[in-house]
């Protein structure tokens, strides 16, 4: 992989080649890893620079979109009065000293039984709490979607969870799909648009007119979902 850079307009886009044995060249915008650029092998550069350009003004719209995604979650501290988010709803915090550690949402509460209050334990805890709702929500969200999108000749892809620091998801490989762990904190609604999003990226890998229209056949409202996870406050 290389790097390489184009000027379009007064905006400078830097991106990374590959090449691949796919038939058409390939542009994924990403918010961690920026412009990546999957090149027919034997492509010219030159010619790879001409198609960016080209897609210049998507790219710079892909970006700008990227951007009103959350960035950094808001400092934690892990003692009981804190508000966490699950699935949408809001919990506060409240810790309790008990011999067998245990997290559990009950009437706005997230109630955690630990052996101390140490604020360590309590974020191990917490974290692979939602780690473990992740992966089963998440299983269970992607069953449904794959029911919407089944027709577009996708097999069922493996899922992973794990956390990303700017991305919900992403198709890592064929077949494959990784989701942000933080998601799990999002509304139901909103975790089946991502899933949806990346199901449609094992058909389509651009975010062009061809992959909106799959979504627009796939979730009307998609717009609407996105809007809504974008501004969700975690």
């Amino acid at each position: 992989m290389t790097l390489h850079a184009i000027d379009y307009g007064n905006t400078r886009i830097e991106f990374e080649l590959t090449y691949s044995a796919r038939k058409t060249l390939g542009i994924a915008v990403h918010q961690d890893e920026g412009v990546v650029v999957t090149a027919p092998e034997g492509s010219a550069l030159d010619d790879i620079k001409a198609l960016v350009h080209k897609r210049g003004g998507w790219i710079l719209r892909q970006q700008q979109e990227l951007d009103r995604y959350p960035h950094t979650s808001p400092p934690r501290e892990y003692v009981s009065g804190e508000t966490y988010t699950y699935l949408g709803r809001r919990y506060r915090l409240k810790v309790y000293e008990s011999p067998k550690d245990i997290v559990k949402p009950m009437r706005g509460w997230l109630r955690v039984y630990a052996q101390d209050s140490d604020p360590a334990r309590i974020k191990r805890l917490v974290e692979a709490w939602y780690h473990r709702q992740a992966k089963r929500v998440f299983a269970a969200r992607l069953q449904s979607c794959y029911l919407r999108a089944k027709h577009l000749d996708i097999s069922y892809p493996e899922l992973s969870v794990r956390r990303m620091k700017n991305r919900w998801g992403s198709c890592p490989g064929p077949g494959r799909m990784l989701l942000n762990v933080r998601l799990v904190q999002a509304p139901p609604e909103c975790i089946d648009y991502v899933i949806l999003h990346e199901l449609c990226h094992l058909v389509e890998a651009n975010h062009g007119p061809r992959f909106e229209t799959l979504m627009d056949r796939l979730l009307p409202d998609w717009r609407e979902r996105r809007e809504k996870l974008n501004t969700f406050e975690f």
